[in-house]
């Protein structure tokens, strides 16, 4: 995500390596390499020109502190300037009714069918313990079938009436439905088309003026970088709706629209989706995005996706075990279906500081850890429970069983048995810091 335009920016960084403090003249000179970037991660030139003037005015107004670098205080202006283009601060999201109504609009192929099942799962988890989802495409083959499989998946019920083809009408019966059962939130999912036409148009509108939504969500496709926000201010100056959606934003992205869409519409994006799983929608915040462009990496988000799969009554159960030296490979699966359920690892590494970098050029994919998944399944329930039980036999086994060499297992072993012992030093140090901590001063 964003890789490119993050090179491109580092470049655009390095022509004040060297200097001492901010000029006009270096100033000038970073700030039109910077157009040049994003113009290449497909913003417009007029933005990206109106952009680079009030970073160029904010970084000429800056006192330069002597222990500030001139390039780490251009970060800090672009930083700042990036959040305010993308929005400021992350947009709220209130809806009030029973049954609140929300209504998912955009083009063909941009994910609303499966944003749509996303958002409900994500709300499932918040306020909103019953959602609907409707059925509201009636053009697409198979988007109704879609639907229910994907409701199926996240047990929330889906309103459709396949020989229907008003989706004004079952927008109206779907809200009607979820209303006798006392469901307390209905999501709407409409048709799209390959482009913007008047007969599109009229009947998204129709549905807005029938249903009355407390919300409306414009999803555009990242990928169509400028497209998408030209395709926004269409769908906008009709609907006037509150918030878009960015999905597939972890695929060849340059970026341009994440970057500029709310600016050129007036609204705030208030959700990315960055796979298919229902589990990998996220809030959209400005600045922690910045910060990724910038290649700052995003410690919050990180933290925020470790807690939603923390369990304290696991953690502390883990802990006794590491202590007494009885970590297994049972613990090891389970520390790993914890990581894959927090996302994509190589974006997850990436929201590090510092690490963005460093793992640019090497594949790494929740697939990696197949490999391993492979070596401990070949094992016995006992041995998994009693890694010390691994003789030269019982691995000449596991090795056959999960395709790999001895070789190979025994370097797994050995990087487990590390692993154990740099658990257990930690494990040491942060016991001892808490008798530090409640030591009398």
């Amino acid at each position: 995500m964003f890789e490119s335009l993050q090179e491109r920016l580092e470049g655009a960084f390095k022509t004040l390596k060297g200097q001492h403090k901010l000029t006009e003249l270096n100033i000038a000179e970073t700030v039109k390499e910077i157009r040049k970037a994003l113009v290449e991660a497909d913003v417009s030139y007029k933005t990206a020109k109106e952009f680079t003037d009030k970073v160029k005015e904010a970084a000429l107004g800056q006192n330069v502190l002597t222990a500030v670098q001139p390039g780490q205080l251009m970060t800090k202006v672009m930083h700042d300037e990036l959040t305010q283009l993308m929005g400021g601060t992350a947009a709220d999201f209130n809806i009030k009714g029973s049954p609140a109504v929300i209504l998912i609009a955009g083009l063909q192929g941009s994910g609303k069918t499966t944003f749509t099942h996303k958002l409900a799962h994500f709300l499932k988890t918040q306020k909103y313990k019953r959602p609907m989802m409707v059925a509201g495409d009636v053009y697409r083959p198979a988007a109704v079938d879609q639907l229910i499989v994907l409701g199926e998946k996240i047990n929330v019920p889906v309103y459709h009436e396949k020989e229907n083809k008003n989706p004004v009408q079952i927008a109206l019966n779907g809200i009607a439905q979820a209303k006798q059962q006392g469901l307390d939130l209905v999501i709407i999912d409409t048709a799209g088309r390959l482009a913007v036409d008047e007969e599109m148009m009229k009947e998204i509108a129709a549905v807005k003026a029938a249903t009355n939504p407390n919300e409306i969500l414009f999803v555009v496709d990242s990928m169509t970088g400028q497209d998408a926000v030209n395709t926004a201010k269409a769908f906008n100056d009709l609907l006037n709706f509150d918030g878009v959606v960015l999905t597939k934003l972890d695929g060849d992205t340059r970026g341009g629209a994440a970057l500029t869409i709310s600016y050129t519409v007036g609204k705030p994006i208030k959700f990315v989706s960055t796979g298919e799983k229902f589990d990998t929608l996220d809030v959209f915040h400005p600045d922690r995005m910045a910060s990724r462009i910038l290649g700052m990496g995003d410690i919050v988000s990180f933290v925020e996706k470790a807690q939603q799969q923390y369990d304290e009554k696991k953690a502390k159960e883990l802990e006794e075990k590491i202590r007494k030296n009885q970590f297994n490979f049972n613990d090891f699966l389970a520390q790993l279906s914890q990581i894959k359920k927090m996302g994509n690892v190589k974006d997850l590494l990436g929201m590090i500081p510092g690490m963005g970098k460093a793992i640019k050029d090497v594949d790494i994919s929740n697939d990696s850890f197949k490999k391993i998944e492979a070596l401990i399944y070949s094992m016995t329930p006992k041995e998994r429970e009693n890694p010390e039980l691994l003789d030269g036999k019982r691995k000449v086994r596991i090795a056959k069983g999960s395709g790999n060499t001895i070789q190979e297992v025994n370097q797994f072993l050995k990087q487990f048995e590390e692993m154990k012992k740099m658990m257990k030093s930690m494990q040491k140090m942060t016991s001892a810091g808490r008798m530090i901590k409640g030591m009398p001063r």
